[in-house]
């Protein structure tokens, strides 16, 4: 709640998804109403604001934040442990479609 204030005068928010320090983290479930609430906010106010998720992506969890309203996932181990990254790459990227 305390950033919707600040939105209209920033072009990208990063919601992380686990606590900040090493890659490798589980998700934290607790944070998709935060996702959905600033692209909630987002919407109704017409802000061009991109939302970043940082930590514990993978397949399930990228299709959970980009269907909360998120736009842009990081999702550095899990990539970096798939057989064929470009594969890997190419099916989160299929969640913005």
């Amino acid at each position: 709640e305390e950033i919707k204030e600040y939105l209209h005068t920033v072009d990208q928010v990063i919601i992380m998804t686990v606590e900040p320090g090493f890659g490798g983290q589980s998700f934290m479930n607790n944070q998709i109403k935060k996702i959905e609430s600033i692209s909630n906010y987002i919407k109704e106010n017409n802000l061009n604001v991109n939302i970043e998720i940082d930590g514990g992506i993978n397949y399930e969890t990228g299709k959970i934040c980009v269907n909360a309203g998120a736009n842009i996932l990081v999702a550095g181990s899990f990539l970096f442990q798939q057989q064929n990254l470009v594969t890997a790459t190419n099916k989160l990227n299929d969640f913005f479609n």
